[in-house]
């Protein structure tokens, strides 16, 4: 099991041309410029409050180097609200949900309580509030309450938080959970491997009925990992199975899905595809899949983020490396329902800034906000706006 999904390339040279054809500008809103201020905002992508201001998280940096909460005004500056230290968390891949108050919610993937199986801390959920001031909501154990909460969170309209974890559980492999107002956690789902699925990396959506969706990074006839539904009750329904390594279809979906008003379900997956660079799908209502794109390299490379969708329900997402002409800084792509797919930006590395595994935040004017995990002044990621 790989729980982070790359590695970081040097960016190549990348032709001119290439960029003139790109239907978006890029401006950079923060360079992170490591400790204390933050390193590599790896899966955070932004949050935004109602008077504009961002918040995030970097992987790594803050005053202990093991990665802070971050809000980031209007005009770029850069506020750190929380350095994480260990007990109280460390490492957080995912980002931040906000509530009405301006509170913030998390994840970290280590810190917290020890255990044999992840001596530096199995992870906690956390609350900011918007001075800055932190408390611990969950510790996980890396027992059957799970362990390693790689995914964010996500929040009902009574506070309770949901999300996975990736060990853990009554199988020790992976764990749906909920943590109510008062800090207690119920598990609502084990993973039991096999057809079942195995080893959940992205976080969840809910509709409106109160279902949870999501994707299992193993598991499944051929091992590469399924997509799930799980009623309120707890009870879960693997809605597809990803097919074999020999063949054409995703594999290894590390991303949450994207619901469309009709029911269909869209992702990523970081491997598979025709040309096993990962891909694009969606899952219809009676659970028939179909591969959009599969990525070559010049076009991206390795999905990890989730989709967004606009008003004509074209769908817009991030691969970490690849891009036209060999660069391998990463896209920012667009794809239509039918499958057009469209690099609309590629990552030139060095200032530029390189490899955005986060998914994207849409602002006013068709405008997309990100995060890239390296590159920037200091090497250390970026927030970007896109601007069409």
């Amino acid at each position: 099991m790989m729980r982070r999904g790359f590695s970081l390339l040097a960016c190549m040279i990348v032709l001119a041309a290439a960029v003139q054809a790109q239907q978006y500008t890029k401006a950079t809103i923060y360079n992170f410029k490591g400790s204390p201020d933050g390193t590599e905002p790896l899966f955070s992508g932004v949050a935004r409050d109602a008077n504009g201001n961002f918040y995030g998280t970097t992987y790594s940096g803050g005053a202990y180097h093991q990665g802070m909460v971050f809000k980031i005004s209007p005009d770029g500056k850069e506020t750190v609200l929380h350095s994480f230290r260990g007990a109280d968390g460390s490492l957080p891949d995912a980002g931040v949900v906000l509530d009405s108050a301006g509170n913030l919610y998390g994840t970290t993937s280590q810190g917290g309580t020890r255990a044999a199986q992840c001596n530096k801390g199995c992870g906690v959920v956390y609350k900011v509030d918007p001075f800055g001031n932190e408390t611990v909501v969950y510790r996980f154990h890396g027992g059957v309450d799970g362990g390693f909460p790689v995914a964010g969170v996500i929040r009902d309209s009574v506070g309770n938080l949901y999300g996975t974890t990736q060990i853990g559980g009554a199988q020790s492999l992976g764990a749906v959970y909920k943590v109510d107002n008062s800090g207690n956690e119920t598990v609502l789902h084990s993973f039991a491997g096999g057809n079942d699925g195995a080893f959940p990396f992205a976080c969840l959506i809910r509709d409106g009925a109160g279902n949870f969706y999501g994707t299992t990074t193993e598991g499944g006839p051929s091992n590469t990992g399924t997509v799930f539904k799980l009623d309120p009750s707890g009870n879960e329904t693997v809605l597809y199975s990803f097919g074999p390594t020999s063949g054409s279809d995703a594999q290894g979906p590390r991303s949450p899905v994207y619901r469309d008003a009709a029911g269909n379900l869209y992702g990523t997956s970081f491997f598979g595809g025709t040309r096993l660079g990962g891909a694009v799908y969606k899952i219809d209502a009676n659970g028939h899949e179909t591969v959009l794109h599969s990525f070559d390299g010049n076009d991206g490379l390795y999905p990890e983020s989730p989709l967004i969708a606009d008003a004509q329900g074209d769908l817009y997402g991030t691969t970490i490396q690849g891009g036209p002409a060999g660069n391998n800084g990463g896209v920012v792509f667009k794809i239509t329902p039918d499958g057009a797919l469209t690099a609309i930006y590629q990552f030139l590395g060095g200032n530029d800034g390189q490899n955005p595994a986060a998914g994207l935040l849409k602002g006013a004017g068709r405008k997309l906000i990100g995060t890239a995990s390296m590159g920037g002044t200091s090497n250390n990621g970026t927030v970007y706006e896109l601007v069409p």
